[in-house]
């Protein structure tokens, strides 16, 4: 009987975002990896008005795509970041369309980042329907940056609010948009 076959080595998530961020910050970016732990934003940049978002998979590619395309309302571009060089490309291959072609396709491997599509900016001309969504989430990171912005509110409920079963939230519960609004 034979025993289990060799493990594949795999790169941890981490590495692949913290190997894009150290190049944006090459590039000007302010950069904020999974800014409040609860991984749904897993890199956002800033560099002035600009807003950028990257999802990283060391495998899946299909899946950080849907990521990646869900996330878009909220920056002017959005990006990928993969495990291997070879995933990229394929994923360039089978995403060419109107939608996905948009978003950016880097990979990561033996130290090396390699951008095979670069991330297009998102920004309408005349009616943007994001336009408030973006400016709400670049404000965001300016209030991060300023430390006005407390650590633990979790950005995924930027669309809807968890609840308990008590009816009442904890602090991380609240969603962002409700900050500007102020408590109940």
């Amino acid at each position: 009987m034979a025993g289990p076959g060799p493990v594949s080595p795999r790169l941890p998530e981490r590495i692949l975002l913290e190997a894009v961020a150290a190049e944006l910050r090459l590039r000007g970016y302010g950069t904020y990896l999974d800014p409040d732990g609860s991984d749904y934003f897993d890199l956002a940049a800033r560099r002035g008005d600009e807003v950028g978002l990257v999802e990283g998979k060391v495998g899946g590619p299909a899946a950080v795509l849907g990521q990646a395309l869900r996330r878009r309302p909220w920056a002017d571009w959005v990006a990928v970041v993969l495990g291997s060089a070879r995933s990229g490309e394929r994923l360039v291959r089978r995403t060419s369309g109107r939608r996905a072609s948009v978003v950016g396709v880097w990979s990561y491997e033996a130290g090396h980042l390699r951008e095979h599509r670069p991330a297009a900016l998102g920004r309408a001309e005349g009616s943007d329907p994001f336009g408030a969504t973006r400016e709400r989430f670049r404000q965001h990171l300016l209030a991060l940056d300023r430390g006005e912005l407390p650590a633990g509110i979790r950005w995924s409920s930027v669309a809807g609010a968890v609840r308990r079963a008590s009816g009442g939230r904890g602090f991380g519960e609240w969603r962002l948009d409700e900050l500007d609004a102020g408590p109940p």
